[in-house]
């Protein structure tokens, strides 16, 4: 396990052992990442994520089926928390949607070009949101599909949310910058902090992207709502 402060330390999950290899070879070419060791199933993933705590899990799909929710949230919890980055083999509605509801902060194409995988791993890194430009249509139509025709949609005023939240809800989960809601409205970047605080809290979610799950769940978004409008979402710390 390397001390080097800088140096962006990643464990990479998938059963295949030449696949992992290549990837090995390919990320410890760079000098700024360290691969600190491999899992070839669910149960060797949470146990080396555990020990090594790396900055990165670059995770394949068909792993992450038998990993617990709760072991990843664990992960997720530490401090520095583990970042995973989940690799398919193609682009897949519903896989997009079961790795971003498993806490993924990125999807990659396991054939995705060196330079492609690692401006992910450093983007995820940096607190945003991983998703290639020509995905993004994807993801908003599986939502829109596989959440929004849910029959359990409650209204604001069950979760206790004002006009204004709901106003901002709509916002974020469009790929809006606190800046640029802030901007909308007329409120400062701390307001509009404090109100996605107060949002998170309401409806039980912890990031943009969970949020923008449940404004579509919610029928927050509505289902009229041009995908080119809709853009990947960045952290901005809340």
């Amino acid at each position: 396990m390397s001390n080097e402060p800088n140096r962006i330390r990643v464990v990479i999950a998938d059963e295949h052992p030449v696949f992992r290899q290549d990837l090995r070879l390919s990320l410890e070419s760079e000098p700024d990442l360290h691969v600190l060791g491999e899992a070839r199933d669910a149960d060797g993933v949470i146990r080396l994520a555990r020990e090594s705590r790396p900055d990165i899990l670059l995770l394949d799909f068909a792993l992450s089926q038998g990993l617990e929710l709760k072991a990843l949230n664990e992960l997720a919890s530490h401090c520095p928390p583990v970042r995973v980055v989940v690799m398919v083999a193609e682009i897949e509605k519903a896989h997009l949607v079961e790795a971003f509801r498993l806490g993924a902060h990125g999807v990659v194409l396991k054939q995705s070009t060196p330079s492609i995988l690692l401006k992910s791993i450093r983007s995820v890194l940096a607190g945003q949101y991983w998703l290639e430009s020509d995905s993004v249509g994807v993801l908003v139509e599986a939502l829109r599909e596989s959440l929004a025709r849910g029959n359990g949609a409650k209204s604001p005023k069950e979760y206790g949310l004002t006009r204004r939240e709901v106003d901002i809800i709509t916002k974020v989960a469009s790929g809006q910058s606190n800046k640029e809601v802030g901007e909308e409205f007329a409120i400062s970047e701390r307001t509009v902090k404090h109100h996605l605080t107060n949002i998170f809290g309401k409806v039980g979610v912890s990031s943009r992207l969970q949020l923008a799950l449940f404004a579509v769940d919610q029928h927050f978004i509505g289902s009229k709502t041009p995908s080119s409008s809709l853009r990947p979402l960045q952290s901005d710390d809340a």
